[in-house]
């Protein structure tokens, strides 16, 4: 079993491969060099504050469009669905965050500073500790290395501790009809999150999540909730907000579902030309190179796969240097995590 001197050491590199989730304009965070040390606040946006409460107007067309279509679909009445929607209020701070001009691209080493944190990092190791049991448990059954599982937690919500302060409600009711370049999807969402709300007991008024809709603390939405959260526990139902079994377990089997190899790398150190790495798209996650289609062009790393072995090339500058790693099937399932 592996002591807790080896946890505290691999913590910072676990959390490196899985910060690809949290910016798909940066590659995966894949340094494995050393600790930076940052400010010991947790990374993640503060709650917007609320705006004065407005509800949404029922006959609006496009709203009983999707009433009757959802009630037909779902068979439910269309009186319930409208008393449950009329309980939703439009949150103009929602639309004013997805508006935002986007920041500009930071490069991997100011990235990994602010997310790989001291506090961070232990809170990782506390989180493995605690959970030590039913995570080797879920490794077991599914083939996914419990430290990715632990540091996909740790990015998307601090361990379970920032899972957002948003009504879902809300938060979907105004993305699906006061956003129009993501309605559709957004809508969609709505529909799935009343049918999760109905499946496994869930207060669709009360329960809380991110501004986007994404709920628990592996952050899933609505429509990944239904499709990949497994009841961990066995007791009945598949509980993200709390149950820690199911969480671990849900984290664990999107992984799987989305081709994670046992006992494969997820990725390696490499050396490559200067003028190579300068060619690099970093926003591309594609396995769009070979073991030996990179070692034809120079690229020098380690490794025991095939040659024929799908892979990436990935740019991952540092303070004083361009680097790169190389990514294979594992580090493209990380970044599929949560794509929408």
């Amino acid at each position: 079993m592996m002591s807790l001197a080896a946890m505290i050491g691999r913590v910072p590199l676990l959390l490196s491969a899985c910060f690809a989730l949290a910016s798909l304009d940066i590659p995966a965070a894949v340094a494995q060099e050393g600790v930076q040390t940052a400010p010991a606040v947790p990374a993640a946006v503060p709650p917007l504050p609320l705006p004065a409460q407005k509800p949404f107007d029922l006959s609006r067309a496009d709203i009983q469009t999707f009433v009757t279509e959802v009630a037909e679909r779902q068979k439910v009445s269309r009186e319930e669905l409208l008393a449950l929607l009329g309980k939703a209020i439009a949150q103009p701070k929602i639309i004013e965050a997805m508006t935002r001009p986007a920041e500009r691209v930071s490069p991997w080493w100011e990235y990994r500073a602010r997310f790989l944190t001291e506090q961070r990092i232990n809170q990782g190791v506390e989180f493995w500790a605690q959970h030590r049991e039913r995570l080797e448990r879920i490794e077991q059954q599914t083939g996914v290395a419990a430290p990715y599982v632990i540091a996909i937690i740790g990015v998307e919500t601090f361990y379970g501790r920032i899972k957002g302060s948003w009504r879902v409600l809300d938060a979907l009711m105004t993305l699906g009809f006061e956003y129009p370049p993501r309605g559709a999807f957004f809508r969609s969402e709505l529909e799935q999150f009343l049918l999760l709300a109905r499946e496994e007991k869930v207060d669709p008024v009360e329960a809380l999540g991110s501004y986007a809709g994404a709920i628990g603390a592996p952050q899933f939405i609505p429509s990944s909730y239904r499709r990949y959260a497994v009841d961990g526990g066995d007791d009945g139902q598949r509980n993200l907000f709390d149950d820690w079994d199911d969480v671990v377990a849900s984290v664990a089997n999107y992984f799987k579902v989305h081709g994670w190899r046992a006992g494969e790398p997820v990725l390696v150190e490499a050396e490559a030309d200067p003028a190579l790495m300068a060619t690099l798209d970093p926003r591309n996650l594609k396995l769009d190179q070979t073991i030996q289609g990179l070692r034809s062009q120079g690229v020098k790393f380690d490794s025991a796969l095939a040659l024929d072995t799908s892979a990436i090339l990935i740019p991952a500058e540092l303070q004083d240097r361009a680097t790169v790693r190389v990514g294979f099937q594992n580090f493209y399932v990380i970044t599929r995590y949560n794509r929408s």
